[in-house]
């Protein structure tokens, strides 16, 4: 077995262990007296700890053991954020126990499809469709019905600000690239951004997750303004990208973290 799937299954606990969040598990083990405590499964798994200790320490009490149960940010939301990363970047053996993850933290198969939809337009097809083995897996595991996924899904009305959008792309790229400037208008904008498999507050925070992890941070400033507008706030944002470190690189994650200072202020919550 490969290396990065056996660190998925090991990251990733299965069944109903999943559910439990690790403050409910050592809470149940310290009520319980000693000599009948389980042995705690660790989230870093045998080779992280037989191989690399430290990073062993790092998933278990900072990544596991503090970021994931941060309250600044839903698990649902959490969740969102890093299935969008890991597809954005191309990472399927770390995308099942993910998107397992996802599903069992109150994400719904409709909206991780929608995920990968709007990923393809934003990371790439091969991106998109190198992700459909794992949704494929994932879905079939847990039963979910496939025919829920064909039913058309009535469009979200337009955005008040989108035909000045379009008229600002248009302006940008008309002359040089015009049928890039169509796409743009009428497939991302007219009809991408109006699918109702995503909240316009969702699609907001995958897109920015997404940017942010391939290294887009110039990029950001218009969907950190769109999903502040749709109910994402500034500090949901930064946890998001917080988080983002440890699934997209420290690099990444200070540059994205640089443009939402810039963008919607650096002062503390009042």
């Amino acid at each position: 077995m490969k290396l990065a799937a056996l660190l998925i299954t090991a990251l990733i606990p299965a069944g109903a262990a999943q559910a439990q969040s690790q403050p409910e598990q050592l809470a149940s083990q310290q009520a319980a007296p000693a000599a009948q405590q389980p042995a705690r499964a660790s989230a870093s798994g045998a080779l992280q700890q037989k191989l690399a200790p430290g990073l062993a320490k790092y998933t278990n009490e900072v990544l596991f053991g503090e970021v994931w149960p941060g309250p600044g940010l839903s698990p649902r939301d959490r969740s969102l954020a890093v299935i969008s990363v890991l597809i954005a970047t191309n990472k399927p053996g770390q995308l099942r126990g993910h998107l397992t993850r996802a599903l069992n933290n109150g994400v719904t198969p409709v909206e991780a499809s929608g995920v990968l939809i709007h990923l393809a337009l934003y990371a790439g097809w091969p991106s998109a469709v190198t992700a459909l083995e794992v949704f494929d897996e994932v879905y079939t595991e847990r039963n979910v019905d496939f025919a829920a996924l064909q039913v058309a899904l009535p469009p979200l009305a337009p955005a008040a600000t989108d035909a000045a959008g379009a008229d600002a792309v248009t302006a940008q790229f008309g002359i040089v690239a015009p049928k890039f400037a169509d796409l743009t208008n009428r497939v991302v904008f007219g009809d991408l951004w109006l699918r109702s498999d995503l909240s316009v507050r969702d699609r907001s925070l995958v897109t920015i997750a997404a940017l942010a992890g391939m290294g887009d941070a110039d990029l950001l400033e218009p969907y950190l303004r769109r999903g502040v507008e749709a109910g994402l706030t500034r500090d949901q944002i930064a946890e998001a990208l917080t988080q983002l470190g440890f699934y997209a690189g420290w690099g990444k994650a200070t540059k994205a973290l640089e443009v939402v200072t810039r963008i919607l202020g650096a002062e503390a919550p009042g």
